[in-house]
């Protein structure tokens, strides 16, 4: 079976950082190497989230949200009550998104309001399998050099 990643045998990666602008009613388009990545998966349809760790936006290709939703249900007990609360908060709390024929969605104010986005200046971060939206002046979104390259070293290092 391919991963959630990989439709038609094309693998979805997102990568990079790219900075933009929602326009007064919160619409943001959609960075143009993001978008491109999603025509050749085949992908139309985006699941937007609140992040659940973090002040910032995460935008999901419909099959790789519905891997992460097929993920944790097999993880959760249908019939104990704190799995199914887990499970209810996970997936009601989102909005479908599907891009207008010029790249661009809107971004719900309750959403923007999350992200603390609000002087309309955004940061897209491509995270392999997904979109994060960012306020620009939101510095939970990078460690220090310092404190990245001793992580990582960590990281690599357990390996």
């Amino acid at each position: 079976m391919a991963s959630n990643k990989q439709l038609s045998g094309k693998l979805l990666r997102f990568i990079g950082s790219i900075e933009a602008k929602t326009d007064s009613k919160g619409r943001a388009f959609l960075p143009v190497v993001f978008r491109k990545a999603l025509q050749v998966s085949g992908e139309e349809t985006l699941i937007m989230r609140k992040d659940v760790f973090q002040h910032c936006l995460v935008l999901y290709p419909l099959s790789v949200w519905n891997g992460m939703v097929d993920n944790l249900h097999s993880r959760l007990n249908r019939w104990n009550k704190r799995d199914q609360q887990i499970f209810r908060q996970f997936v009601s709390n989102l909005v479908s998104i599907t891009l207008d024929g010029n790249g661009r969605f809107l971004i719900p104010r309750a959403y923007l309001e999350w992200a603390r986005i609000d002087d309309q200046q955004i940061r897209f971060i491509g995270m392999d399998d997904c979109i994060e939206i960012w306020s620009q002046g939101n510095d939970e979104a990078e460690m220090t050099p310092d404190d990245f390259s001793q992580a990582l070293e960590e990281v690599m290092t357990d390996l």
